[in-house]
């Protein structure tokens, strides 16, 4: 029974609804400033053990921040120059890739002509207007933008980390302020809960990302691939964007694949060793490493990596999980929410079921 105070359920539901609706736009129309943001609140969250421990150990607390923001910069930096000296030899290929793709291309264009019967002076000219197309549309204004776009997300990235690990203490006071003495405990729990899901869950993703990438590599080595590693440690990098990521680290591995390797059965097996290792870190590295801390279901899981995709691109797409996350620890403790908390979360048990199933049942057997 609610209190004459509370407001109909059509009305939470139009205010939660409107929130949810006002949050997204801002974040598409700022999501340049938004999303670097937050993938500094993720680092400076993954940073933060490594601070703890540089300060137990006497160093000041400025020189402990930038140490921990120089080791993540080093250890990017290293990761970087591997990939580097990697694409570079696959670099010497890319005369044998032309000569293989031209060959499926003319085969293509054959098959076109006798299939379709459109002539190759026809297809030409398709082609022709496909290639204006595009160099208008990489000679327009906004172009500068999305190369420039990354680089400098880049060199502002350990910035926001330092400065969100140095003000730290300013921002968890302002929150606990914001919403009053009365929620302080609640308010608490909240950011503790978060700190330890965005650790859990970072950690988890570093973790699972190297057993990706080995697991791929000895398939790949197995099947005589070139470039193994190089593919593996993409193909793992791109695995961080859940369920996407894995088709186009396949299609990406298939292609470079077919280099030096065009035969079908290789190709197969290619596409067979991504499809195991798909499956292995699905149902066991996922569970085992990530952990419970994240308990999102699937559905929801797949239809925020599209929204954040569609809102903030890869990086949205990377950042959906965790934010799906911190939404439901928050969900859970905010009075009138619990239904958001529970439409997210993976907790439904058999006993949950049956129970449902009894409430059913009594229904019908009730006149």
């Amino acid at each position: 029974m609610l209190s004459p105070s509370t407001p109909p359920f059509y009305h939470r539901l139009s205010h939660s609804l409107l929130s949810i609706g006002i949050i997204t736009l801002a974040i598409y129309l700022g999501k340049d400033i938004v999303v670097p943001i937050a993938m500094a609140f993720l680092l400076s969250v993954l940073l933060r053990p490594v601070e703890d421990w540089l300060i137990r150990r006497k160093v000041p607390r400025v020189v402990a921040i930038s140490l921990a923001v120089l080791l993540a910069i080093i250890v990017m930096a290293g990761l970087t120059m591997v990939l580097s000296m990697q694409i570079a030899d696959f670099t010497d290929d890319i005369p044998k890739l032309r000569r293989n793709l031209t060959d499926v291309y003319n085969d293509v264009r054959r098959w076109v002509r006798r299939e379709y019967n459109v002539s190759y002076r026809e297809q030409e000219k398709y082609l022709k207007q496909a290639q204006a197309q595009t160099l208008d549309t990489l000679q327009g204004t906004d172009t500068l933008g999305i190369i420039t776009g990354p680089l400098g997300t880049l060199l502002l990235l350990p910035i926001y980390v330092f400065l969100l690990l140095y003000y730290r203490v300013m921002l968890v006071q302002f929150i606990l302020r914001l919403f009053g003495d009365q929620h302080a405990l609640r308010v608490r729990e909240v950011l503790g809960e978060i700190k330890v899901i965005i650790q859990s869950y970072v950690v988890g993703l570093v973790l699972e990302t190297a057993g990706v990438a080995v697991l791929n590599a000895l398939g790949l080595l197995v099947l005589g691939v070139q470039y193994a590693v190089l593919l593996s440690v993409i193909a793992a990098l791109l695995n961080l964007v859940p369920y996407i990521g894995g088709l186009v680290a396949t299609a990406m591995a298939v292609l470079v694949t077919f280099v030096n390797h065009p035969d079908p059965q290789t190709l197969l097996g290619v596409v067979a060793v991504f499809l195991v290792v798909q499956f292995i870190d699905n149902n066991f590295l996922v569970p085992m490493i990530v952990g419970s801390k994240v308990r999102i279901n699937a559905m929801v899981s797949i239809i925020g990596v599209l929204i954040g995709g569609a809102v903030a691109g890869v990086s949205g797409m990377f950042l959906s999980i965790p934010a799906i996350a911190m939404m439901k620890a928050v969900f859970d403790r905010v009075e009138g929410m619990e239904a958001w908390g529970i439409l997210l979360g993976d907790q439904t048990t058999e006993e949950d079921i049956n129970r449902l199933l009894r409430i059913r049942r009594r229904k019908r057997i009730t006149p």
